[in-house]
C-alpha cells in the first residue's frame, strides 16, 4: 500500500523540522520549510518505494528547499538575535558556536552531516537525498566531523574554562 502525504507527515515531520532548524538556523523558517515540503508532497505522485527510499525522497525535497532558501538571499544558519548576549547561558554560547561552524561548511557537507546527526537518516537515505553514493556519504560525514571537531575544540574548551554564571541567589 502506498503511503499518503498524511502518513509521510506523521512519520517524518519531526526529523524534517530538526533538519531545517540546523540548516537555516531559525525556528519559524524551519516550520515554514517543513510545511512547504508537505505542500509539495501533497501535489506530487508519491513514489511506490520502501520507507527508507521515501525518507530519502522527502529529504531531497527538503534539501532543495533549504538550498533555495539560501540562494534567494537569505542568510546562512545563525541563531535568532538575543536581546542581551552577555547574560545568555553557556549552552546558548555553544549552540551559537556550533551553528557558526556548520555555516562555514560547504552546503553538501553540512546537509549530509545534519541529515545524519540531527535527523537520524541512514547512509542510503542521505545518498538518495543528496545524489551521492553511500560511500561518499560516509566519507563526507567523517571529514565533516573532523572539521567540526577541529573548529570547535578550542571554542568549547574556552567556554568550559569560564567561571559558571551565578544566578541571583547567594549561597548562605
Amino acid at each position: 500500500m502506498r503511503p499518503d502525504a498524511e502518513a509521510l507527515y506523521n512519520a517524518n515531520h519531526h526529523r524534517l523540522f530538526r533538519y531545517f532548524c540546523r540548516a537555516v538556523g531559525h525556528v519559524e523558517t524551519a516550520r515554514d520549510l517543513t510545511q512547504d515540503v508537505f505542500v509539495r508532497v501533497s501535489r506530487s505522485v508519491i513514489p511506490d518505494a520502501p520507507e527508507g527510499s521515501l525518507r530519502g525522497w522527502l529529504f531531497q525535497i527538503a534539501r532543495n528547499l533549504a538550498l533555495d532558501h539560501h540562494r534567494t538571499g537569505q542568510r546562512r544558519p545563525q541563531l535568532e538575535t538575543l536581546a542581551d548576549v552577555a547574560v545568555r547561558p553557556a549552552s546558548q554560547d555553544t549552540s551559537a558556536e556550533v551553528n557558526e561552524a556548520l555555516a562555514s561548511l560547504a552546503d553538501v557537507d553540512r546537509d549530509v552531516f545534519v541529515m545524519r546527526e540531527v535527523a537520524g537518516l541512514g547512509y542510503e537515505e542521505i545518498a538518495a537525498a543528496c545524489g551521492l553514493t553511500p560511500d561518499a556519504v560516509r566519507s563526507r560525514i567523517h571529514r565533516t566531523r573532523l572539521q567540526l571537531r577541529e573548529r570547535l575544540s578550542g571554542q568549547i574548551a574556552a567556554t568550559r574554562a569560564r567561571p559558571m554564571r551565578q544566578s541571583g541567589k547567594r549561597a548562605g
